[in-house]
Order: structure tokens, then sequence, then C-alpha cells
């Protein structure tokens, strides 16, 4: 995630209580647990050894996002205090409640268009709502930020990362509408196939493009920032971003996310563990 040749390109996630961050071999994490205390761990990163796939577009791109999902339980087995941003309750009923009310639109509206375009409104909005009012919103804004400032200035620009900006630009978010638009044709698309087991396969391998190629427009966007679409990529997850998944953090926040970030370089550089 940086420009600089001496420094790591580095990703992250934010957690329901703290930070999960990785560079190109390894992952490290730092939350808060039950009792206030800040826990790190860290570990080698997953990788699936695919060969030729690894350079294909689209198929690279479901590859690393797989790669990504494949971290969520190598930090969980590593730092067994860590929490997901949906385990709570409240979420889980939002995105139950969010997908029975986009299985009605999909039954009583006419135009398949408008169909699919209010099912995926409904199934994003209500989360995005409900992100705002949770704390992982904090710990979205301290992973930008100090991923931000290492990139600013290296392992010396986290002790000034509450100065950094909450929204990034390669931030996931850039990922949602991409993720919307190839979810709505990929639908669209199965409703034009008669059989259900035939539907369900071609549901299932648009999903898997759809994924694929919304990985695609990111890379694109974030190598051509310029371009018209890049523009739209790119103000939809700031929008997301400023306005829905990122609040200030305080003080004690940004120190968790400056030991995720300092426990990685650790690991990355020398090897050590967390």
């Amino acid at each position: 995630m940086s420009d600089q040749p001496d420094r790591l390109r580095l990703g992250g996630m934010a957690l329901a209580n703290g930070l999960l961050v990785h560079g190109p071999t390894h992952w490290a994490a730092a939350v808060v647990d039950d009792d206030g205390e800040m826990v790190v761990g860290s570990g080698p990163k997953p990788r699936l050894a695919l060969g030729p796939l690894d350079t294909v577009p689209i198929a690279r791109g479901i590859i690393r996002m797989a790669e990504a999902m494949m971290m969520v339980p190598a930090a969980r087995s590593g730092v067994p205090e860590a929490r997901l941003a949906m385990e709570d309750r409240p979420a889980g009923v939002i995105v139950l409640g969010t997908m029975a009310v986009a299985a009605i639109a999909r039954r009583r509206i006419r135009s398949v268009v408008w169909q699919e375009l209010v099912a995926t409104t409904v199934s994003v909005l209500p989360v995005l709502i409900m992100l705002r009012q949770s704390p992982v919103s904090r710990w979205h804004a301290v992973e930008h930020k100090s991923i931000a400032a290492y990139e600013r200035a290296g392992a010396a620009g986290l002790a000034t990362n509450g100065t950094d900006p909450k929204e990034h630009t390669r931030c996931g978010s850039n990922l949602v509408l991409p993720l919307m638009v190839s979810g709505a044709l990929g639908n669209i698309a199965a409703r034009a196939v008669r059989g259900r087991g035939r539907r369900a396969l071609v549901r299932a391998s648009a999903l898997a493009v759809g994924i694929g190629a919304s990985v695609e427009a990111f890379a694109f966007a974030e190598r051509n920032p310029n371009h018209p679409v890049s523009r739209v990529i790119h103000g939809a997850g700031h929008a997301i971003q400023a306005g829905f998944v990122t609040r200030e953090p305080n003080a004690e926040e940004l120190a968790v996310g400056r030991a995720a970030i300092e426990a990685l370089l650790r690991v990355e550089t020398m090897g050590a563990p967390a």
C-alpha cells in the first residue's frame, strides 16, 4: 500500500475490538480484551499457490479475496481475544432482516432491474448505518490512520498517526460499488436461465466472476486514479467511509493501531514473533 521502495505494502481489517494488519508474508493483530488489556499476536500469512492462475485476470482477484478471508480464522486462532465486526447479535439480526426484505422486493416488484436495484440497496444500506453506530467505525479509522502514517513517514510516522485522515483511497469500501453492480448483473443473468439447478450454477459462477472483476476494478482504480471509472469507484468509496464506516478514534485506540503495525514490522523484517 506504499509507493516508497523502502516501505512494505500494508493492508488491514478493522475488528470489533482492535485491528488486523498484514504485509507481504505475515499478519499481526492488536486487540483490547474484556479486561481492557491490549493483546498482540502475529503469524504467517495464508497463501494459495495456484501457479499460472495467480496472473490470470479475474482468477487472481478471486485468489486474493480468498487469501484475505483466510487471514480471519488465522488471526482468530493466533489471537483468540479478537472479535469480528459482525459477531454481535444486532448485526446478525440486521443481516437476516435485510435478506428477508430483499427477497420480498424481488417477489413484489415487476421490473427485474428495479428488483435488483432495490434488493441491493436494502441489503447494503442498513449494514452501513449499523456500522456507523458501531465501535468498528473507530477501529476502521485507526486502520486508515495507522497505515497512512506508515506510508507517510515509515515506522517513525506511527507516533503521530492521529494526524492522518480517517479516509484512505485504497479502503475496501471501494469494492462496494463494483460488487453491487456485478451482483445485480449476475442475478439478472441467472433469472434468464431455466431450471433451478442451472440457475443456481449461473448465480454461483456470476458471484465468483463478480468478485474477481471487482478486485480487478479496485486495482485498476489504484493504478489509474484519474480515469473516469476510477473517480466513480473512489467517489463511492470515500462517501461510504466519510458518511458511514469511519469515526475519529481516541488516543487509546490509536495506540492499539500503532502496536499492530509495529508488531507486523517486527515479524516482516526480522521474523520475530509479536
